[in-house]
């Protein structure tokens, strides 16, 4: 039997940007000697080398089973994925999120779940992300992560820098009102050009600006999923898309606005090309404040070279209301070892599955029993997550859903991608993406 887990990386060729790119991942020599090899399927380095020590605990309790985890960067995942689940040479397990798992469950390329283990295991875990995985009845993966809500990462000298006290930073409320908003001024002073002119200044050059106030941006789940919340609207309800209302051109524009109009946040012309440029800005000091979610509290805490801390999302007309996630394990329905893919389904499910990704705080577990360990674990490091929790207790907006959602996005995302560029007005965008995204929906 082999000692421990073995992490693989494997190459791909797509270049879809996305939310939270990986870091190149180890390429290690597969364990061998084992009667059966099971490879598991993430997106995260960091979680994957959580699950090392998780296998290894696992391999020794099955032997005769050895686990080899598969590292595929982000942007490639779900390329890479439908490519692989439609050649039938997927991994055993795989991880899967709320926005494609339907497709392939629908096509039957998923384990049920609440048949192969049993209704009952599903008290040992997040309710949320039970229900988000839930299609006709049944589950149709483990629930593996459950993200809290999003924050607002800021930098503590950089604040102090402007005179902006960083307990304030958590009551900034937008409102598209004249005079009813407190974000953006303060973005405005924590804006700087060349010249060290702030963005409130009549000689602010946009043109040479070297350190912005904030991460506006394309981003689904960070950042426009949170502003249509936070304004009474949403991206969809149920499967249908109805971000086409005036709440939601409100919120778009906002958004918008903070970059091409103010020139608070990175042009689109950057970030819808780097899903990661927000991120280094932030982390090499040129970016005061970064909306994210707990996906980026270890690459904030080992890449910030400064003091920092996080405050809740500034609320809108309608409150602070974040989007909140969770990830699954999905059992390879054509897996050629279905029995010992079931052994590993259920382990990944228990609490000691999934204590080492609480323990070293490299993501929030989905699994009930290692959820304190998480907390505990940052905790330790001098850092108060809490923010990103407490939000929850606001009220949350819908996470995208439903069968043909890559369809979807691919849809509405191009036409996205030139409205956050300032080449299509928002209320035209909206209305044609939403009827474009619907009717991908409706295939």
């Amino acid at each position: 039997m082999a000692k421990r887990s073995t992490i693989i990386a494997m190459v791909t060729v797509a270049s879809v940007v996305a939310i939270g790119g990986a870091a190149t991942a180890l390429a290690l020599t597969p364990q061998t000697g084992s009667d059966t090899t099971l490879t598991v399927r993430v997106w995260d380095e960091q979680v994957a080398q959580s699950y090392e020590k998780s296998f290894t605990a696992f391999e020794k309790a099955n032997p005769g089973i050895d686990v080899a985890v598969n590292v595929v960067p982000w942007a490639d995942y779900f390329t890479k994925l439908r490519v692989d689940v439609a050649g039938e040479t997927a991994d055993d397990v795989f991880w899967v999120n709320a926005g494609n798992f339907a497709d392939y469950a629908v096509n039957g390329s998923l384990m049920n779940i609440t048949d192969a283990l049993g209704s009952d295991a599903q008290v040992n875990w997040q309710t949320s992300v039970i229900d988000q995985y839930t299609l006709d009845g049944a589950l149709w993966g483990v629930p593996q992560l459950a993200d809290p809500g999003i924050g607002l990462y800021y930098n503590e000298e950089l604040l102090a820098a402007a005179g902006i006290d960083p307990s304030s930073v958590g009551d900034l409320h937008w409102n598209p009102a004249t005079g009813e908003d407190t974000l953006l001024p303060v973005l405005q002073k924590l804006t700087v050009d060349a010249n060290g002119n702030t963005a409130d200044s009549p000689a602010f050059d946009p043109s040479q600006i070297v350190q912005y106030g904030y991460n506006a941006a394309n981003d689904l789940n960070a950042i426009y999923l949170n502003y249509l919340g936070s304004n009474g609207a949403a991206l969809q309800d149920g499967d249908e898309f109805v971000f086409d209302t005036a709440e939601g051109q409100e919120s778009f524009q906002y958004v918008i606005d903070l970059m091409n109009k103010y020139h608070v946040a990175p042009s689109a012309a950057d970030t819808n090309l780097n899903g990661d440029f927000a991120l280094d800005q932030f982390l090499q000091g040129k970016m005061a404040m970064f909306q994210s979610g707990v996906y980026n509290l270890s690459n904030v805490s080992d890449g910030a070279g400064f003091t920092w801390g996080v405050a809740a999302i500034p609320s809108g007309p309608a409150g602070a209301i974040s989007v909140t996630n969770g990830v699954i394990a999905a059992g390879n329905a054509d897996s050629k070892h279905p029995g010992q893919t079931r052994k590993l389904l259920e382990w990944l499910g228990s609490t000691a599955g999934s204590a080492a990704i609480g323990e070293d705080g490299s993501a929030s577990p989905a699994v009930i029993g290692a959820q304190a360990s998480y907390v505990e674990a940052w905790q330790q490091r001098g850092i108060d997550v809490t923010a990103f929790i407490d939000v929850l207790e606001n009220g949350t907006v819908q996470a995208p859903q439903g069968a043909r959602w890559a369809e979807a996005s691919d849809a509405f995302e191009s036409i996205f991608a030139e409205m956050f560029l300032g080449r299509i007005p928002v209320d035209q965008a909206l209305r044609t993406a939403q009827a474009s995204a619907n009717a991908a929906i409706d295939g």
